[in-house]
C-alpha cells in the first residue's frame, strides 16, 4: 500500500510539473498570464464598450458564444466614460477588454500604463483571420516600440461622402439648375453663390418667414470648417518642404475664410448662424424657408425627414428635401477637392488588458469576429433568420430592412444586428455586398446622390491623425492656446465687416498664435510625422 501511494505521489507530481511545462509557452506569449489553452468549457469576458450597454443575450450575442464559447458581460459608464477609464486604471480594477477610441491620451495612457498587453504573438499564434483581414492596418496601428496594443475598428479608408454642400432640389430646379441637379457634375464657386442671389431676388419670403439663402450651424463648427476646407483642397496640415504646418498657414485658410465673410456681408448667409446650437439649427433646416447650408451627410437627416412629410404630393417629396453637393474654390479642379477626409485605421481600438486571465481565448474569439463570417454574423446576423445566400450573395431579408426602418435601435436590440460592432472593417466582403448591411447596403436617394457627387473626394488622413502634443505637457498647454485663439479669430473673421478687416485680423491672430508657441507645437507636429513614416516603413 506505501509503495502504490509512493508510485500515485511519484505520478502526481510528474503531473503537476508537466502541467506547468505545459503552460509555460502559453504564459510567455500572453503576458505572463497562466492560461489553459485547451479548455472549451465557456467563459466569461468583462468589456468595456462606452457605445452600448445592452445585455449581451440578443440572437447574435448567443451565436458569438455558440461558435466562440466566449460570453461577454458589457460594461458601460453611466457617466463619463474618460473619467470611468481613468478610475479602473487608477485602482486597477480592469475589465478584460477594453474599447478605447483609437490613438487618444486614454489610450496612450492605458498603453503606456502597461493596462492593455502587447497582442503580436498571440495574433501570429491565434489569430490568421486578424493578419488576412487587416493587413497592412495592423503595421499601421503599431505603436512607437513596433508592439501591437489594439485591433482598429471601423478601419480600412471607405469611398464614402462626408463633408458638402447641401442644396433643396426642387428649389435648384426652379432656380434654373436643372441640368446639374442629379448628373454628379460640381458647382463652381460663382455658381453657387448666384444661386443664393437667384433664390433670395425670388424669394423674399416664404410661407410669411424671410427667406434664408444659406445658414449653418454655429455650435458645429468642424462640419462648417470641413466642408469650406473641401472646397479649397485643404489638408490637415499644411506641408512645406517636408515640415507640418497648422493648417492657419496655408494661403488658402484666409482665402476660404474670404469666402465666407463675402456671403456674410452680401446677405446670403443666416446673420444669427454663429449663436446657433444644433436644435435650432435643424429647426431653421426644417421650416422650408432655407435654401442650402454646408454639413456632414448624415447631419441633415432629421431635417430632411420633416421636409419630406410636409410635402403632400408623394410624386414630389424625394425632391423636397437637401442633397450634398461639391462645389469648387477658385483654382481648384474637381480632383483636388477635400471634402472626404476618412482614416483608414478607424475610430476605436479593442485591447486586451493585463487582468484578462485568458488571452488565448480572447484573441480567438476576436480573430472569429474580425473573420469574414464573424463580420457578417455581426453586421447582418444570423443565416436562414435575417439573410439567405442566393447565387454566391448575402441576400437581406426585406422584413430585416423594413424593421430599422422603421425603430433602428429597436430592431437592434432585438435582432442585435450592428449591435455589437467590433473589430468591424470598412468596404465590401468577398462576394462585393457591404460588410455593414444597414449602413451601406439600402442606402435612399439624398445619400445616393451624394456618393455620386462627392465619394471621389474621399482621402485618408491616417498619416496625419493623433501628431499633436502628449496631454498633461507644457506644450499640450502651447497647444490649447493655439487652437483657441483659431477658433476665436476664425469666427471674428466671417462676421467682419469689411475684407479689408479679414486680413487684419487674420495677421492678427497669427501673431497671437505665434505668441502663444504655433512654431514650438508645429515642430512636434513634424517630428511625429517624420516618426510615424519610419515606423510605417519600417
Amino acid at each position: 500500500m506505501k509503495a502504490i501511494k509512493g508510485m500515485l505521489a511519484i505520478a502526481l507530481v510528474a503531473t503537476v510539473l508537466s502541467g506547468c511545462g505545459g503552460n509555460q509557452n502559453a504564459a510567455s506569449s500572453t503576458n505572463g498570464k497562466d492560461t489553459n489553452t485547451d479548455t472549451t468549457a465557456p467563459i466569461t469576458l468583462t468589456w468595456f464598450d462606452k457605445n452600448t450597454g445592452d445585455a449581451f443575450d440578443n440572437p447574435v450575442a448567443k451565436a458569438i458564444t455558440e461558435k466562440t464559447g466566449v460570453k461577454v458581460e458589457v460594461q458601460q459608464p453611466t457617466g463619463n466614460p474618460i473619467e470611468k477609464l481613468n478610475l479602473m486604471l487608477a485602482s486597477n480594477d480592469l475589465p478584460d477588454v477594453v474599447m478605447l477610441d483609437r490613438g487618444s491620451d486614454i489610450m496612450n495612457k492605458y498603453i503606456a500604463s502597461g493596462a492593455v498587453i502587447p497582442l503580436n504573438d498571440l495574433i501570429d499564434q491565434y489569430g490568421p483571420h486578424i493578419k488576412e483581414m487587416y493587413g497592412d492596418t495592423l503595421k499601421k496601428t503599431r505603436s512607437d516600440d513596433g508592439k501591437n496594443y489594439y485591433l482598429a475598428n471601423w478601419y480600412g479608408l471607405e469611398k464614402y461622402p462626408v463633408f458638402g454642400f447641401f442644396m433643396r432640389m426642387d428649389i435648384m430646379k426652379e432656380l434654373g439648375a436643372g441640368d446639374k441637379v442629379s448628373n454628379g457634375e460640381p458647382f463652381t464657386a460663382e455658381e453657387f453663390e448666384n444661386l443664393l442671389v437667384k433664390f433670395k431676388e425670388k424669394y423674399p419670403t416664404i410661407d410669411g418667414k424671410d427667406s434664408i439663402p444659406m445658414t449653418l450651424n454655429g455650435e458645429n463648427i468642424g462640419s462648417v470648417t470641413g466642408t469650406l476646407k473641401g472646397m479649397f483642397g485643404m489638408m490637415p496640415y499644411y506641408e512645406v518642404g517636408g515640415e507640418l504646418k497648422k493648417d492657419i498657414r496655408d494661403p488658402k485658410y484666409l482665402e476660404m475664410v474670404k469666402f465666407l465673410n463675402s456671403l456674410y456681408r452680401k446677405g446670403l448667409l443666416d446673420k444669427e448662424w454663429a449663436t446657433l446650437k444644433t436644435k435650432q439649427f435643424e429647426q431653421k433646416l426644417s421650416t422650408g424657408n432655407v435654401f442650402a447650408t454646408a454639413e456632414a451627410l448624415w447631419n441633415v437627416g432629421n431635417a430632411n425627414t420633416v421636409l419630406r412629410s410636409a410635402e403632400k404630393d408623394p410624386a414630389k417629396q424625394d425632391e423636397h428635401q437637401f442633397y450634398q453637393y461639391k462645389v469648387l474654390a477658385p483654382g481648384v479642379a474637381a480632383d483636388q477637392t477635400t471634402y472626404g477626409p476618412k482614416s483608414s485605421l478607424g475610430w476605436d481600438g479593442v485591447a486586451i488588458t493585463r487582468s484578462n486571465k485568458d488571452p488565448i481565448r480572447t484573441i480567438k474569439m476576436m480573430d472569429y469576429l474580425a473573420s469574414e463570417e464573424g463580420q457578417y454574423l455581426l453586421m447582418w446576423g444570423i443565416e436562414g433568420k435575417d439573410w439567405d445566400m442566393k447565387d454566391g450573395k448575402h441576400v437581406p431579408k426585406q422584413e430585416v430592412l423594413d424593421a430599422f426602418k422603421k425603430n433602428w435601435d429597436e430592431a437592434a436590440r432585438t435582432t442585435g444586428i450592428r449591435k455589437w460592432t467590433w473589430m468591424i472593417k470598412n468596404g465590401p466582403g468577398a462576394d462585393g455586398t457591404p460588410y455593414d448591411l444597414i449602413g451601406r447596403f439600402s442606402t435612399d436617394a439624398v445619400t445616393d446622390l451624394a456618393i455620386k457627387n462627392l465619394a471621389d473626394t474621399s482621402y485618408d488622413t491616417a498619416p496625419y491623425d493623433s501628431l499633436g502634443t502628449a496631454g498633461g505637457t507644457t506644450e499640450a498647454i502651447m497647444e490649447t492656446k493655439v487652437n483657441d485663439t483659431a477658433n476665436k479669430y476664425f469666427l471674428k473673421m466671417a462676421l467682419a465687416p469689411s475684407e479689408d478687416q479679414v486680413t487684419e485680423l487674420y495677421n492678427q491672430m497669427m501673431k497671437e498664435a505665434e505668441s502663444a508657441g504655433l512654431s514650438k507645437i508645429e515642430a512636434i507636429y513634424t517630428d511625429n510625422y517624420k516618426k510615424r513614416l519610419e515606423l510605417w516603413n519600417n
